[in-house]
């Protein structure tokens, strides 16, 4: 199934981004109803994937109820019911807490409604549904171990800081073991000082990061385990006088996770040294196959993988194209 990826636009996602919490429906032509049930639209990663699950649904013929629970489980379960009531023909999710969904997964079993996650896999149970997830661990490692040769090759012994995602996510899980089997390898270059909870809250990270540069001022590599993160640690820095670019003296060597349209830029202006990327397009792909293979009674895998890739100073030019965050960037960056 092939997927334009000039089918949104930074306006289309911006309204998108905007739009309340409230449960609406969108109507198209057809008459099947496809559920899509996200927790939030806090970070590009979501927008984005939103609107090209949602267009690419329109193009089909379904109409699309959707909502957005802001975090809340217990209104996420309520939206579930409500599209079990409704009759829809499936159920497109992100959950916040991989346990708290499975009653939701339940419930639509016993509708006999399939369900899809999007990116973010349920905690494993008796339920049927199935999850659509990038390959986090090996993301984490391939994009971790490109910064600790970096740091190798500097040649001095480097303090270094993770900022963990909320541990309710298996995808923040897999993303700080990933980090740890990377640095795990390179003993004689990286000391981990500072684990950083941020429960993948923005003043969180914030805060947890400012004070481990303060207890830890030769901090000089840190993994974030979501660029979303980036304006936080972006701030952090300069305030620790940490912002400098590659190759200049006292260049903290930065890695991220997810591609997002930050992370391209600051990897293009030098500020950034390798990225773990998820497929975004890939992804709502398998995600959109699967829901309709699904009703269509196919057999589907449980767990459907995105391999991704580490985008690197070393390959940018070669593997940009395939970053999402990229093709966001050009269209508000043309020429």
């Amino acid at each position: 199934m092939a997927l334009n990826r000039r089918d949104f636009t930074l306006a289309s996602l911006a309204a998108i981004a905007a739009s309340s919490g409230l449960t609406l429906a969108v109507k198209a032509q057809g008459t099947k109803t496809i559920a899509v049930l996200f927790d939030g639209l806090y970070s590009e990663f979501w927008v984005a994937g939103i609107q090209i699950i949602r267009d690419e649904l329109k193009k089909r013929g379904y109409e699309i109820m959707e909502a957005i629970s802001d975090q809340d489980d217990n209104k996420q379960f309520e939206q579930v019911r409500a599209a079990i009531a409704r009759k829809v023909d499936g159920i497109i999710i992100v959950q916040t807490d991989s346990n708290a969904v499975i009653p939701a997964i339940k419930a639509a079993n016993a509708a006999n409604i399939p369900m899809v996650h999007f990116n973010r896999p349920p905690a494993q149970s008796d339920a049927f549904s199935v999850a659509i997830q990038a390959d986090n661990q090996k993301i984490a490692r391939e994009a971790v171990d490109y910064a600790c040769t970096v740091a190798q090759k500097s040649g001095k012994k480097h303090q270094a800081a993770i900022l963990i995602g909320d541990l309710g996510d298996p995808n923040a899980i897999q993303r700080r073991d990933g980090f740890q089997e990377a640095v795990d390898k390179y003993p004689d270059a990286i000391e981990v000082v500072a684990k950083i909870p941020t429960e993948w809250n923005a003043d969180t990270a914030f805060a947890g990061l400012t004070n481990a540069l303060q207890a830890n001022p030769d901090i000089s590599f840190l993994f974030t385990s979501s660029d979303f993160l980036l304006p936080q640690i972006q701030q952090a820095l300069k305030t620790a006088d940490k912002w400098h670019k590659v190759g200049e003296d006292g260049h903290v060597i930065l890695t991220g996770f997810d591609g997002f349209p930050d992370a391209y830029a600051l990897m293009k202006d030098g500020y950034m040294d390798a990225c773990g990327v998820q497929n975004l397009f890939f992804e709502t792909q398998l995600a959109i196959q699967a829901i309709l293979d699904l009703g269509e009674g196919k057999k589907v895998e449980k767990l459907l993988l995105d391999p991704g890739f580490a985008i690197t100073q070393a390959n940018m030019n070669e593997k940009a194209s395939e970053m999402w965050g990229y093709v966001l960037w050009k269209e508000k960056n043309p020429g």
